[in-house]
């Protein structure tokens, strides 16, 4: 997915409603921190920390790794619109981020499964019809754009919470850009 189809992604959701203000901020938090869906599932009021002087996500990732990432400013925003919002954070802030605004209040998160649906759901809102499109779509795009804008692989690596570089290297989608190839760098 290029950089105009992330943006119209993340603008897809309605933000005059608290499912369209916590939909763009899924939206955000997925696209800005490449997070895996369970790992936006799993992310609760409290895992929004003051780490240095900065806002970070404490990520609960594969394996039980735990991660710090330093929170998008835009991600935070959005966030914090939502939470302002919904008010489901005032009593306790050991509660899920993300919480299903329909059904019975069971006192659990929006599912993988929902953060999956809420893609899906704005994908085709925006018109976008990405091959392999998903949220581990959205984990690949976050990556690529990280190291098109010059982030160091080891440190996306890192950022995706994974164990090996060789992994970091399937999400890098640059390679399939034709006009990157090397063909176009070779001048006699």
């Amino acid at each position: 997915m290029g950089d105009h189809q992330a943006k119209a992604l993340l603008e897809a959701p309605d933000e005059s409603t608290l499912k369209g203000l916590r939909d763009r901020a899924i939206l955000a938090v997925l696209l800005y921190h490449g997070l895996r869906r369970e790992e936006a599932a799993q992310l609760q009021v409290s895992d929004i920390q003051e780490r240095r002087g900065i806002q970070h996500l404490k990520i609960h990732g594969k394996g039980g790794k735990v991660r710090y990432l330093p929170l998008h400013p835009i991600a935070a925003g959005r966030i914090h619109l939502y939470l302002e919002r919904s008010g489901h954070h005032l009593d306790d802030k050991k509660v899920p981020l993300f919480i299903p605004l329909r059904g019975k209040t069971t006192g659990a998160g929006v599912s993988a499964n929902g953060i999956y649906t809420v893609v899906e759901a704005y994908a085709k809102k925006a018109g976008i019809e990405v091959a392999g499109l998903g949220v581990h779509g959205l984990r690949a795009t976050a990556a690529t754009n990280a190291l098109d804008h010059e982030a160091d692989i080891a440190k996306v690596q890192a950022w995706l919470g994974h164990a090996n570089i060789s992994t970091t290297k399937i999400y890098d989608r640059r390679e399939n850009r034709p006009e990157d190839s090397p063909t176009y760098k070779v001048k006699y």
